[in-house]
């Protein structure tokens, strides 16, 4: 299959190096893409959020499915031009991917849908969100309502800080202050024609940039997958998958159809599992956010353990006829993913500084490397961002994927770079 991908992160090269491995079969290529995909698959220079030339590229080339991966050319409306044209499509259209792009919006849908979600106000003024600050209390949560790369949301006791945050939204638009959720936070993909929906196999992010989730919010700092400690309060981790699929993700999927924006692509739930507990003594399941697209560092994790065919998966869903597959399978096996960062990152990461080591590091049993932010420079690599590597490994156990991959990271160099040391250790013991 002659296949599009869209986007230039390590969720790219995630895509990029699972369709690879099920087959040597696919022309594949990667706009913009960057230096570690370009070693994978060819790369073209293409505006990914131009939706009339990523369509005429697709329609010149002869593209059979176009997979978008970043929230940008949702927002803008690609997926709906290549539609337009008749092209095979993962990803919804811009009214849809609004799940991701308005807080607000993905409230309103949540709420028609009967979705179990945190109490929220919107604030478009200072004076709102002060108030609303004062009526919820600490911790504060603050939400910029549109997209923010993954920087959007403050949780802090500091209330000057949380002001802070907020002030530096509203000139752009509104925000959402929300109530604080305590509990332990899954990240689980489901895949949807607009009707059927097919979950993925959970994961669980690191946000916080320090060891101990302290310090600042960031786009995050490494993953892992599956979720063994879900049996203690689900009974197993299918059945968590099977309450979130009919309580959250079906009920959403046919609230957006009902409204006339049929969601296709990837729905991401960001959920916690809330220290309160109901009349039953069970423990609630709500919704943080939700993306429209894959998640990243959590695909990096999960495409790893797909045993069936990413493709068919995809196409279906392009297509509408994910009713007519077999549901996606898994492995048992453990993956973990630490996340190289540049010094400085979250905020302005210094970059343009060499990259070494690798090969050394990709030689390690069961680790492979998905590219963030590179390039070629003068002498070999360079970081080019914030998010630079995810160091990616699999073994038959957390123990064994957990230290292949730090014995990885311990391998490559880059000046001033940073990355968590505790990804993935509450499964390890």
């Amino acid at each position: 299959m002659k296949i599009l991908v869209l986007g230039s992160g390590a969720r790219e090269h995630a895509i990029v190096l699972s369709l690879l491995a099920e087959t040597t079969d696919h022309d594949i290529v990667v706009a913009p893409g960057n230096a570690g995909i370009a070693a994978s698959v060819p790369v073209v220079a293409l505006d990914a959020n131009d939706p009339v030339a990523v369509a005429n590229h697709a329609i010149a080339e002869g593209v059979e499915l176009v997979v978008i991966g970043p929230e940008a050319p949702l927002v803008a409306g690609v997926a709906d031009e290549l539609r337009e044209q008749g092209i095979a499509v993962f990803g919804p259209g811009r009214e849809a991917a609004e799940l991701e792009g308005s807080k607000s919006f993905a409230k309103h849908i949540m709420e028609e849908a009967g979705v179990p979600t945190g109490r929220a106000v919107r604030a478009g003024t200072s004076a709102e969100v002060e108030s609303a600050l004062d009526y919820f209390g600490p911790p504060y949560v603050v939400k910029a309502d549109g997209l923010a790369a993954g920087k959007g949301v403050i949780v802090t006791d500091d209330r000057a800080a949380a002001v802070d945050h907020a002030q530096s939204f509203l000139g752009a638009g509104s925000v959402l202050v929300e109530e604080f959720l305590d509990g332990q936070e899954v990240s689980l993909f489901f895949v949807s024609d607009g009707h059927t929906v097919v979950p993925l196999s959970p994961a669980q992010d690191f946000k916080r940039a320090g060891d101990g989730d302290t310090g600042p919010n960031t786009g995050g700092m490494g993953a892992y997958s599956p979720l063994p400690w879900l049996d203690e309060d689900f009974g197993s981790e299918d059945d968590f998958v099977r309450e979130v699929t009919d309580t959250i993700a079906r009920p959403v999927v046919r609230q957006l159809a009902d409204e006339q924006t049929p969601f296709i692509g990837l729905l991401y739930a960001g959920l916690i599992l809330t220290s309160k507990r109901d009349r039953e003594g069970d423990r609630g399941i709500r919704v943080i956010e939700f993306n429209a697209r894959f998640g990243d560092p959590e695909t990096q994790v999960v495409l790893p353990r797909l045993i069936s065919p990413l493709s068919q998966l995809l196409y279906a869903a392009a297509t509408g006829t994910l009713g007519s597959i077999e549901p996606p399978a898994f492995s048992p096996s453990a993956a973990v993913t630490v996340v190289v960062a540049s010094e400085n990152y979250p905020g302005t990461p210094v970059t343009g500084r060499p990259i070494t080591g690798l090969d050394a590091a990709s030689a390690v049993e069961g680790v492979h490397i998905a590219h963030a932010a590179t390039a070629d420079g003068d002498g070999g690599l360079i970081a080019t961002g914030g998010r630079v590597l995810s160091v990616v490994a699999v073994g038959d156990d957390f123990a064994t994927a957990r230290s292949r991959a730090y014995e990885a990271v311990d391998l490559i160099g880059l000046e001033g770079s940073q990355h968590r040391t505790d990804i993935a250790a509450r499964v390890a013991d």
